[in-house]
């Protein structure tokens, strides 16, 4: 990669500009379905949604009741939203009187008996993705698996990182060059993180009946004993109450080129951990209660707040793509989904994390060490329960800073980036945006944490009360909208090409479920 200002100078070329009009973007959106009282529903996937297994826009995540609603790439942030928009407009159409929960933490749940596992189906894949999931509930538990969150995938043309390769005379072929870049995105990302999670964390509070049996730091909400928070909270989705592992911490990840990276996956994929070797392979009736008894039963069990991905080939794993065909895109996976906007997230959420994502792409990188990951990991521990703490103090390179100090400083550094894709799209709309967030990092009472914290103070109201008021007006607000027709029978038509897909494959399989596993996991040996 050329140096900081060089790369801005090429990229803001009259000539180059225009590539970055072809940034591609797509959304993953998780959402509970819930009852009308937002109890977690019992009833199955909802047949008029498809296939859960083939749908290319709606399928599920953990729970048969966690909805996912995805968006294919694309280079437009309004047609984003709008196809985001499209999908809730159709599930709700076809929830008959549920409804979704638009918060990040869950509804009121009594346990994981409460939380039913996905169903994909008598494929072997639809077989081996319920049983992943069964695996997940018997390591980390149920309730765990209900938070929901916005996944939201980037990359930027080839082209431009052709030029880029050029101008640093780099001499490795494109495909690794490219693959490097998206290591030292990810490198500058991690160090990054809190300043997501400062910006638009959105989970300052829980049920109480979210920790029940657990060991947490949280206290009621002034006089509420129904909701816990801490008092500067931002994002719990994102701290260990969440999508954290104890077993997972010995996992040192390496993210300073893609071998290494492939590597620490691989160990965790394939050496057992006595732990899940105790739990066993099957029950006492022989039936899977995980795929495997190692670390990680799948790459995705691997909780991060980044990934580098690349898309799959139908039966291979996730390395395997990623080794022979390097990174193809990168998944952010810390943004909490914003129970103020519609879809959950907004155009001024989009356009920030472009100018993040882009700065992070060019800024210098430096690789990581043991000590900077262990900081970069309690950085994001201690904006999770305490980011808006005016006392509190991150770790920077063997000092301190506070998040307004360094925050400003990492504002300054983007305004470039900003006006280079104002300058790419004929907008002011990127500059804009950093001149609105700015204002959070001084007055932290305008973060989305603080004001739900605010509304549940003044009005009195629990976490529960606050979350399903909110589903219930999304609720009103999607099923008024109108659809337009065509769009209406496109989904009809997803939806039921899905449903004979999925009995096309189930149909189709030729081995046992042993042997399809064994075929599986055979592509991680090196």
């Amino acid at each position: 990669m050329p140096d900081f200002d060089q790369a801005l100078r090429i990229l803001s070329a009259p000539e180059n500009r225009l590539l970055l009009t072809r940034i591609k973007r797509g959304l993953e959106k998780e959402s509970l379905r819930v009852d009308p009282q937002g109890k977690l529903a019992q009833t199955p996937h909802p047949v008029a949604l498809g296939s859960a297994l083939t749908h290319p826009r709606i399928t599920t995540d953990y729970s048969e009741a966690l909805l996912e609603m995805i968006t294919p790439p694309l280079t437009s942030v309004s047609e984003l939203l709008s196809t985001m928009e499209e999908v809730h407009r159709f599930i709700y159409r076809n929830l008959d009187d549920e409804m979704l929960w638009v918060h990040s933490m869950p509804c009121s749940i009594n346990g994981d008996h409460e939380v039913p596992v996905a169903q994909y189906g008598s494929s072997n894949i639809g077989k081996m993705k319920t049983v992943y999931r069964l695996g997940l509930g018997h390591r980390y538990g149920r309730v765990m698996q209900t938070i929901a969150g916005i996944h939201y995938n980037w990359s930027v043309p080839d082209e431009a990182l052709s030029l880029l390769q050029i101008a640093s005379g780099n001499g490795a072929s494109f495909h690794q060059y490219k693959t490097q870049c998206y290591f030292d995105l990810i490198r500058n990302f991690r160090r990054h993180t809190w300043l997501l999670l400062y910006l638009f964390g959105a989970s300052p509070a829980v049920c109480r009946s979210y920790v029940k049996g657990k060991d947490h730091q949280l206290v009621p909400v002034g006089d509420d004993s129904h909701s816990l928070h801490t008092p500067y909270a931002t994002s719990l989705r994102m701290g260990d109450l969440g999508y954290q592992s104890n077993a997972q911490e010995s996992l040192t990840v390496c993210y300073n080129q893609l071998d290494s990276y492939i590597d620490t996956l691989r160990t965790a994929l394939t050496k057992p951990y006595p732990p899940y070797e105790a739990m066993g392979l099957k029950d006492s009736d022989g039936n899977y209660q995980q795929l495997s008894t190692h670390l990680l039963q799948i790459e995705n069990e691997f909780y991060g707040t980044i990934r580098p991905k690349r898309t799959t080939r139908s039966g291979e794993t996730p390395i395997k793509a990623l080794s022979e065909r390097g990174v193809e895109y990168v998944e952010v996976r810390c943004i909490d989904l914003n129970p103020f906007n519609p879809v959950g997230i907004d155009a001024q959420q989009i356009h920030f994390l472009d100018i993040f994502l882009l700065y992070c792409l060019i800024a210098p990188s430096p690789q990581t060490d043991d000590r900077e990951y262990r900081d970069t990991l309690e950085n994001q521990k201690l904006t999770v329960y305490r980011g808006r703490d005016p006392q509190l103090k991150l770790k920077r390179n063997g000092t301190t800073a506070s998040i307004p100090d360094w925050g400003h400083e990492l504002f300054s550094a983007m305004e470039p980036v900003a006006q280079l894709l104002d300058d790419a799209n004929g907008t002011n709309c990127y500059r804009n945006v950093l001149g609105q967030l700015r204002q959070r990092l001084d007055q932290p009472q305008l973060t989305p944490s603080a004001q739900l914290l605010d509304i549940m103070k003044q009005e009195n109201i629990s976490y529960f009360q606050l979350a399903l008021r909110h589903a219930r007006q999304l609720r009103e607000q999607f099923i008024s909208e109108e659809q337009d027709p065509a769009i209406e029978e496109d989904y009809r038509q997803m939806a039921s090409k899905s449903l004979n897909d999925q009995a096309a494959i189930e149909g189709s399989d030729s081995l046992g479920f042993e042997d399809f596993l064994a075929t599986y996991y055979d592509q991680y040996s090196p």
